[in-house]
């Protein structure tokens, strides 16, 4: 696999992270617009290292397995989080100043879970998978600090509005993985 083909795989996985990154910064503090930024892109950087890493060591044995519910898992955390946070934003217009870490642990895992089925693939490839992981990583931690920052803007204008429909993209985003996943789209 070249590495133009790894760079596209690594900017694809990293598209629902920027979305949740543009969604889940919304709500923050202008005190802690660097440092959400900076969780984001960490968060979901290390996961998505992390995931192909486990895709592939698991790919020998549990390959049938990963691959009939990894969209479920996708599909009920995004749906948990983004009603979670339609929910929130009905109830409270207050800003927060950083999200807990059992928050960002299911948005991480909820959009790397993609990364895991990569990582079966770069098995049966016989890709390099830490060369791969890394860059996967790397690319994935810029695009979601970048996500932070541009949630950060439009939070300033449109903070109880865009927080309701950051929920609902990340419904969305949890829908198209489960419709793709089960032949859908």
């Amino acid at each position: 696999m070249s590495f133009f083909e790894l760079l596209l795989i690594a900017v694809s996985l990293a598209m629902d992270a920027f979305s949740v990154s543009i969604c889940g910064s919304l709500a923050l503090a202008p005190s802690s617009r660097f440092a959400g930024a900076v969780k984001f892109g960490a968060w979901f950087g290390a996961f998505q290292f992390l995931m192909p890493v486990i895709g592939y060591w698991t790919a020998y044995w549990a390959v049938e397995y990963i691959e009939a519910y990894d969209h479920w898992i996708a599909f009920f955390l995004l749906l948990y989080i983004g009603i979670n946070m339609i929910r929130e934003a009905g109830e409270d217009a207050e800003v927060i100043e950083s999200y807990g870490v059992k928050r960002m642990f299911l948005l991480a895992v909820a959009t790397s879970i993609d990364a895991l089925a990569v990582g079966v693939s770069f098995a049966v490839l016989d890709v390099n998978i830490w060369t791969s992981s890394l860059l996967i990583g790397v690319i994935t931690f810029i695009i979601s600090f970048l996500g932070g920052t541009i949630g950060f803007k439009l939070g300033e204008r449109f903070r109880n509005h865009a927080t309701r429909a950051g929920g609902l993209v990340l419904c969305l985003i949890g829908i198209k993985v489960l419709l793709e996943h089960t032949g859908y789209l």
